[in-house]
């Protein structure tokens, strides 16, 4: 009986084992740690609770109601908190793997975002402290309007990558599109508004209208080539709102901060679970 019994612990030690190995080869695959799924769980949890919260208190649901849900928000938020000690050690070894690239813009912006990112982690940590009675000194306001401005600048730096790379990438699609209408007869600058075609300026509105349509066009063409540009864009801007209303520079209200942060936090389990997503460098 001892050896049977013996014999299910060692197989069930086994399958545990065995799953354990195929959720690190997972998550190694992905080159994340675990507490990143875990962050990135929470915080959509938090900001689903912030836009569930105010839809309730728009649509006028007990004042009990509301109170939980802002406490679960709160419980959210500051197990973020504790989730995220130490990443601003990961943002530095970021950073420093940055200044090695070639590109000196890109060099230049993700190095700066991962240098605003690590000083944003720092502040979190302090407010983590002072939220959870470790240092109930702390001034947690102004450690909080500290650690907004530099996500925001982390932020802005982001979309400026961005908007260089959609520039590249918009230069290489319009001499593509030259090269091929030069080879077809066609005259260049037709597709993409560039001078040469119908869409150089002087010629009045209609003119300029119609070069701005090209315009958009290629870049409607380059971000659905380019999936994972695309959601960048998207996340970081959704991003935005947040610092933006938080440090008071475009109150935009709970319910848009909430439905921001939930679709941000949406697209970067997206590019964790298909990394292929994610985009590089």
């Amino acid at each position: 009986m001892g050896t049977k019994r013996s014999q299910e612990m060692i197989s069930n030690w086994g399958r545990g084992k065995a799953i354990l190995g195929l959720w690190r080869t997972f998550l190694g695959s992905l080159g994340r740690s675990p507490s990143y799924l875990s962050t990135l769980s929470c915080r959509a949890a938090q900001y689903a609770c912030s836009l569930l919260g105010h839809a309730l208190q728009k649509h006028g649901a007990s004042p009990e109601l509301q109170k939980q849900i802002r406490q679960l928000e709160g419980h959210l938020s500051l197990g973020r908190k504790l989730l995220r000690l130490g990443n601003s050690a990961d943002a530095l070894e970021s950073a420093k793997r940055a200044v090695h690239l070639s590109d000196v813009v890109l060099r230049f912006c993700i190095t700066v975002s991962h240098l605003n990112r690590a000083l944003y982690f720092a502040c979190d940590n302090v407010l983590w402290a002072g939220k959870s009675g470790l240092a109930p000194r702390v001034d947690q306001e102004k450690w909080a309007q500290r650690s907004f401005r530099y996500y925001l600048f982390s932020l802005i730096m982001n979309l400026s990558r961005d908007a260089y790379e959609i520039r590249v990438l918009m230069e290489q699609e319009s001499s593509a599109c030259s090269r091929r209408l030069k080879c077809s007869g066609g005259v260049p600058g037709t597709e993409t508004g560039e001078p040469g075609g119908p869409g150089t300026p002087g010629g009045g509105l209609p003119q300029l209208a119609l070069k701005l349509r090209l315009r958009l066009l290629l870049l409607a063409r380059v971000l659905r080539s380019h999936p994972p540009l695309l959601l960048d864009v998207v996340r970081n801007a959704c991003d935005l709102f947040i610092p933006l209303d938080k440090l008071g520079l475009w109150r935009c209200g709970p319910g848009i901060v909430g439905l921001c942060g939930l679709l941000s936090s949406i697209l970067s389990i997206l590019t964790l679970i298909c990394p292929w997503l994610r985009l590089k460098p």
